[in-house]
């Protein structure tokens, strides 16, 4: 059926006044009614409208109903059963999916010759359908408005068709006025509505015209509706580059232009609204030149140069559109619809100053939200600590990165090599609280790590002295006594935990170690009392006094360990060990960098810690109140962990700064990345138990599984580049490593065994056999440059000429790298890797005991071995804590496609 359309428009177009775009007479049908979006915003276009959708389509689906406020509304196969059914519509509107809107488009005009409008919310409709759907309409008498619009609404009528225009709640941002709005953007097209009222301007209609390449309804129909609309005073235009449609119109009516989008032209692809493609002569610059010669204005009008005329203005910023049309409007003797309703200035719901003191000037008060948002901020301000969203972690981490450029890992934004300088009870605090704990606090962990050393009497040290003493390597040792450290082991002390964070969440304290803190205003029940009380036979225990003392001795501050003095009786060393876990992790908790989980289970990782460097010291060194002959308090009182690894590994009390190797050795180690088999094996065993339960999850299981994925090759092997160096050196008399004058010719030695080495692998080409590898040299990450490093071995380098220090050993590599060059061995000069500074700086600490004979080869292995554990153990608790609260379960099983049967 043809229809008449408007006298002098030389194409279709029934739309002759605003009031017709959206009226309470129209009456809807909508394609896709049970998809997403429709599902989502259909209801309360409906309950707004007064009920105008008569029933939606959903292949498939008919039968069923989409449920609204107001009522079900019915859902057919198709637009023909709706029709038969005894309903009736003037209005389409259409969320299909792109491919499918030229159909649903046909289907609505062939079946229904009441059909009026159509309105096409999906984004992105192919040029050649939109072209098809344009000739459809206009042969049919339909107005097409879209797509990738969100509807049109109208103001007066309190209705709208299709999309969300004025969002969740139409009727606070569509205020009867008299201003019209044709915005190509959706959701600004409600945000300018809400601007407006802050000046007094109210709404009649309101257009999304969309911005797909090809606009049906554009702003030459919008302005003859407007010419015609005896309701609308003035009109606010939101203009995005790409297109001819705003050339050359006359709105007849003052109007505000905000022309966005100047970034737009710069690109060569679309970006967001496929038709905001700047072409030939329709960049933002142009549009914004077209506005303004026919405004009559000779700039942009903002605050501070406010050009405006009659006939309108020109911004770029939607803030500053309301202050535009007042001032054309004063031009034309109009006042706004009603008194302002509020400002566009700034109003924050919450802030954050961290501390910080800000210049009155910019620093805002806060104003409460609206409901309901005020009712969520309060409870987030109940919340404790961070949510973090769940996600695949499957070779993957929020913890740990490698940068692919410098092969440098960091863990929470610390490079590893930032992280050797720091005090090693730093780096072991990290991966927990996700920052470089203060000083206070590290004095605490070396205190709490301390008391967990000496497993004299425990079990744990029992299981690894047994696979010591069957001949396991340092891992299996550790993992042995980690395997005991379960969840009972250590259940009072996660209660002990979940109760002092219970008892502080709401009472103000911002900062573990203020001292100042009134606990008057706290207040437990009896059980919680005794949870944290020692029962008669551990108050004759001598560490939680002696961890007390320690402390103090320290001058250690803890609001919760002067808490646990306020309960009338002495508290359990698994209060105290909570009290400090809780002290540490305060401070991030409340600031939100970390969950309320890790704070709960720090002390499991303060325990593993303790017993996985104890177990690496065998059985007969653990003795009551001694550690290799050092007593009790002198470790609990001024020892830190560096000095406690220095003694694992050495047998003796660290004398200056002997300990300062080690701390360097293990703060390279930490961490590899991901991708590394410990830290792949600590995130598989987590998510084995599924990090969804973290109920379940058992975090020594984390340890065992980062320690079981580790061994000679990827762990142990800085022992092969000190069994290389021993050869080298061995009946040669050094008697100092650290000596530079030691009267070797580290060249000389280095060219022989690279001569030597050439030799060999000539020789082992001829009949066919692999030259042997050396150990310490080169790396396959590090392959193909004229000259290969590794950045830590450069870091370690570097770190000891600024210090004026010495090691015959790591001098020894550097020669052999560039003799193996020089004598045609390697066809570039291959790096010294992080395993041989590992060997060098150890057999250089060990050296004099070696000579001795207090140390034998396979001592040296061991210390080797448990230097790269301890870095690791610090590597994969912060792939633990990291899965434990953002990974989802994971599949890591390998598909039967990539696995292969090798014969």
């Amino acid at each position: 059926m043809y229809r008449q359309g408007i006298e002098g428009v030389n194409y279709y177009l029934g739309i002759r006044s605003l009031e017709q775009v959206a009226s309470r007479s129209d009456r809807v049908c909508v394609l896709n009614i049970l998809g997403n979006e429709s599902r989502t915003v259909t209801p309360t276009s409906h309950a707004f409208s007064g009920g105008n959708v008569v029933f939606g389509t959903a292949p498939g689906r008919g039968s069923q109903v989409l449920e609204t406020p107001i009522g079900d509304i019915p859902v057919y196969n198709n637009v023909r059963e709706g029709l038969n059914a005894g309903h009736t519509f003037n209005t389409g509107v259409v969320y299909l999916p792109p491919a499918g809107v030229r159909d649903g488009v046909a289907e609505l005009v062939r079946v229904n010759p009441a059909l009026e409008k159509i309105i096409i919310i999906t984004e992105k409709v192919a040029v050649h359908d939109a072209r098809e759907i344009r000739a459809m309409a206009q042969a049919n008498g339909v107005d097409v408005i879209g797509g990738n619009c969100l509807g049109v609404a109208d103001a007066w009528n309190r209705v709208r068709l299709g999309g969300a225009l004025g969002g969740d709640h139409p009727e606070e941002s569509l205020l009867k006025g008299s201003v019209a709005i044709f915005s190509n953007s959706g959701g600004f097209t409600t945000t300018i509505a809400q601007y407006l009222a802050t000046e007094g301007w109210g709404t009649t209609t309101l257009i999304s015209s969309g911005k797909d390449i090809y606009i049906h309804y554009a702003a030459r129909d919008f302005a003859h509706a407007l010419r015609t609309d005896d309701r609308t005073k003035a009109a606010v235009l939101y203009v995005e580059p790409g297109g001819y449609y705003e050339h050359g119109v006359d709105f007849g009516k003052p109007t505000v232009a905000c022309v966005v989008g100047r970034w737009k032209s710069r690109l060569t692809r679309a970006v967001g609204h496929a038709g905001a493609m700047a072409g030939s002569g329709d960049r933002a610059e142009d549009k914004e030149r077209w506005f303004r010669e026919a405004f009559g204005v000779d700039g942009l009008f903002t605050p501070e140069t406010p050009h405006a005329s009659k006939t309108g203005a020109v911004v770029v910023n939607i803030a500053d559109i309301p202050a535009a049309l007042t001032a054309v409007m004063a031009l034309n003797g109009a006042a706004p619809d009603f008194a302002p309703a509020g400002s566009l200035a700034l109003k924050p719901w919450m802030a954050n100053t961290q501390g910080i003191p800000i210049p009155e000037d910019i620093d805002l008060p806060v104003v409460p939200a609206r409901d309901p948002y005020d009712g969520q901020i309060q409870a987030l301000r109940q919340q404790i600590g961070a949510v973090i969203a769940r996600q695949g972690m499957k070779d993957a981490s929020g913890a740990s990165v490698m940068d692919p450029k410098t092969q440098v890992t960091s863990v929470h934004g610390h490079a590893v090599l930032d992280l050797a300088l720091e005090p090693l009870e730093a780096t072991f605090a990290l991966p927990l609280v996700h920052e470089i704990a203060c000083e206070n606090d590290r004095a605490l962990l070396d205190v709490a790590v301390a008391a967990e050393v000496n497993l004299v009497g425990e079990p744990m040290l029992i299981a690894a002295d047994a696979a010591r003493e069957a001949g396991n390597a340092p891992n299996a040792i550790m993992a042995a006594a980690v395997c005991l450290v379960g969840p009972k082991r250590v259940e009072r002390a996660l209660a002990c935990s979940r109760a002092l964070i219970d008892l502080f969440a709401q009472s103000g304290l911002r900062d573990g170690r203020d001292e100042g803190f009134d606990l008057s205003g706290l207040t437990m029940d009896e059980s919680t009392r005794a949870l944290f009380l020692a029962t008669p036979e551990e108050a004759e225990q001598p560490r939680p006094r002696a961890m007390l003392q320690a402390v103090r001795d320290r001058g250690g501050h803890s609001v919760f360990l002067r808490f646990l003095e306020t309960l009338g009786g002495p508290p359990s060393r698994d209060a105290i060990l909570a009290a400090i876990a809780t002290t540490i992790a305060w401070g991030p908790l409340m600031r939100k960098r970390i969950s309320r989980l890790t704070a709960e289970t720090l002390p499991w990782y303060l325990r593993l810690y303790g017993v996985m460097v104890g177990a690496s010291i065998e059985g007969r060194h653990h003795q009551r109140g001694s550690l290799h002959g050092i007593p009790r308090q002198e470790r609990f009182s001024e020892w830190t962990v560096a000095d406690l690894c220095y003694l694992a590994i050495t047998g003796k009390r660290p004398e200056g700064d002997d300990a300062r190797p080690l701390q360097l050795l293990i703060g390279l180690l930490i961490s590899n990345g991901p991708g590394a088999i410990s830290a792949q094996g600590a995130k598989g065993a987590v998510s084995a138990d599924g990090p969804q339960t973290p109920g379940r999850v058992q975090i020594n299981k984390g340890m065992a599984g980062f320690l079981t994925h580790t061994g000679y090759s990827h762990g142990g092997n800085g022992f092969e580049g000190m069994a290389f160096l021993l050869e080298q050196f061995r009946g040669k008399g050094l008697d100092d490593p650290t000596d530079p004058n030691h009267g070797f010719d580290l060249k000389a030695m280095a060219t022989a065994f690279a001569e030597a080495y050439q030799a060999e692998k000539r020789q082992a080409k001829e009949v066919g056999q692999e030259t042997r590898a050396l150990p310490g040299v080169h790396h396959p990450v590090f392959r193909g440059n004229p000259v290969n490093y590794d950045p830590r071995e450069r870091f370690i380098a570097r770190f000891m000429d600024e210090r004026g220090e010495y090691n015959i050993f790591h001098a020894f590599y550097r020669e052999l790298v560039q003799a193996l060059y020089e004598v045609g061995a390697s066809p570039y000069v291959f790096c010294v890797n992080v395993d041989a500074v590992i060997a060098a700086l150890l057999l250089a600490l060990l050296w004099k005991d070696y000579r001795s004979g207090a140390l034998t080869e396979r001592d040296l292995e061991t210390a080797a071995f448990n230097v790269f554990l301890y870095g690791r153990m610090i590597g994969a608790a912060a792939e633990i804590d990291d899965h434990l609260n953002r990974g989802r379960n994971m599949d890591t099983r390998s598909p039967a496609s990539a696995c292969r049967f090798v014969a």
